[in-house]
């Protein structure tokens, strides 16, 4: 949360030219605070494992959330009991005519399939536009951000002949955009993917722009212009466990994966992987929840669309 100081406080320029957040007194007067309302789009097979991964670095927090999943249809699940969806999931009728402050679209196991041929892209399409025009701010992790690039801006990503898996190193583009206060000028994200962006299209399109990527994995954090679809091309909210579960489950399936990258120490699958990801991860869902949500979200969400323009 920022700090609130006086106005013409001699230290309000001095920290906000270190990319410190400082309110002005004026601003937090006129603030008004309720819970933030945050959907989540869940396209992973265990949801109950995704929601856990979620949940966690959103009680990181300090600010009050109410949250509400989503379901892209209502067929059986063959990871997650149909009783728990009954019970824990909104079909998108039943919340299409209202407002959201935040939306998270989490990646599904599609990533070597066509969009065109996915059997619920139509309806991954709608809630992509309705994003546009009901919420504050919508948060895409990796095939969810490769189906934005395409949908929202025309960008084609192509198909590696290798999957990319392991936990990579990035650096910061920008010095002075929100979402990247209190980076390290390297951090840490595992990636586990396929599917590729090339970077010259993403930096040359006008309303997109790279914040972070990695020399090996690509661009990590692309931000809209207006600050509204955050694309994380990464999985920051991994457990330490989950690479190496989905490394053993292709090698009991008969495939021949690549070790994960810098991922299991001295490169030995049977030595337990340490987990140095966690604390970019929280401050990553603590920044966008800050900044990109609660700063500029209206107090009335019926107001969605007058939000306050994001602020550097």
């Amino acid at each position: 949360m920022p700090i609130n100081i006086p106005d013409l406080l001699p230290a309000t320029n001095i920290l906000r030219a270190e990319n410190i957040f400082v309110m002005s007194e004026s601003r937090a007067i006129s603030q008004q605070i309720r819970p933030m309302k945050l959907l989540i789009l869940n396209l992973m097979p265990n949801k109950i494992e995704t929601e856990t991964q979620l949940l966690r670095l959103l009680a990181n927090t300090p600010l009050q959330i109410d949250v509400e999943f989503l379901r892209i249809h209502d067929k059986a699940s063959k990871n997650t009991p149909q009783d728990h969806m009954n019970a824990f999931y909104r079909d998108f009728d039943e919340v299409k005519q209202r407002n959201f402050d935040g939306l998270i679209i989490t990646g599904a196991p599609l990533g070597q399939i066509d969009f065109a041929d996915v059997s619920y892209w139509h309806k991954v399409a709608q809630i992509f536009d309705w994003s546009q025009q009901h919420v504050t701010s919508t948060m895409f992790l990796c095939w969810a951000a490769h189906a934005a690039f395409y949908h929202l801006y025309g960008l084609k990503r192509f198909i590696r002949e290798d999957k990319i898996s392991g936990v990579f190193t990035h650096q910061r583009n920008q010095m002075h955009d929100p979402l990247l206060r209190g980076f390290d000028d390297e951090f840490l994200v595992p990636h586990s993917r396929f599917a590729q962006m090339d970077v010259g299209q993403i930096a040359n399109h006008p309303d997109l722009d790279i914040l972070a990527e990695s020399d090996v994995a690509g661009a990590y954090l692309v931000v809209s212009k207006d600050r509204r679809n955050l694309l994380v091309l990464g999985h920051p909210e991994y457990n330490v466990a989950t690479l190496d579960e989905e490394y053993k489950r292709d090698i009991a399936a008969g495939k021949s994966p690549a070790m994960p990258w810098d991922y299991y120490p001295q490169n030995d699958p049977a030595k337990s992987p340490k987990e140095r990801w966690r604390s970019h991860a929280n401050l990553l869902i603590t920044n966008w929840l800050n900044y990109y949500v609660y700063q500029i979200t209206p107090f009335d969400l019926d107001d969605i669309n007058s939000r306050t323009s994001w602020e550097k």
